[in-house]
């Protein structure tokens, strides 16, 4: 089973909606593995922003790893 991994730049302001980030690595061998990297990629990239966007937008970074179903 292979895992892929989803990343958004989200802001906690009403009316603003969450943008989808590209990944350098988007599919995983397992869920640990999504995991792992989608926390890193999310410090480092939410690291670049300058302070005051992160506090005027109220900025943040979400992630999921999607469960990929294999066809036979």
């Amino acid at each position: 089973m292979k895992f892929l991994l989803l990343m958004y730049l989200c802001s906690s302001i009403q009316g603003n909606a969450c943008r989808q980030i590209q990944v350098e690595i988007s599919q995983f061998k397992d869920h640990y593995d999504c995991a792992i990297y989608g926390y890193k990629f999310a410090n480092e990239t939410i690291s670049k922003f300058d302070r005051g966007f992160i506090n005027e937008y109220k900025a943040y970074i979400k992630f999921m790893c999607k469960e990929q179903i294999e066809q036979i």
